[in-house]
């Protein structure tokens, strides 16, 4: 992963880091319900970038060395595995 891109990730995770403890907070002051889940919703939606961002890299980097070594049968586990994982 390129240094760039991996500060750009690590510095979305403690954003995340920060609503998760946000959301801590709100529980602890019994926040009204539908405020919570909202916040929860862009964490879940926050999360799902950095999949979407790791997933992209490593299929572009991982993935092609992989099939380039002739370990595809490895790259179509972990590229299902992935799938299954999103899907639920």
């Amino acid at each position: 992963m390129k240094t760039d891109q991996k500060k750009r990730l690590v510095r979305r995770l403690k954003i995340i880091e920060g609503q998760v403890r946000g959301l801590q907070n709100m529980v602890d002051k019994e926040t009204y319900c539908i405020d919570v889940i909202t916040q929860t919703s862009a964490v879940r939606q926050a999360l799902s970038g950095i999949e979407d961002v790791l997933l992209k890299n490593h299929l572009s980097t991982c993935v092609i060395e992989q099939i380039r070594n002739g370990k595809e049968s490895q790259s179509i586990k972990e590229i299902l595995k992935v799938y299954t994982l999103k899907r639920k």
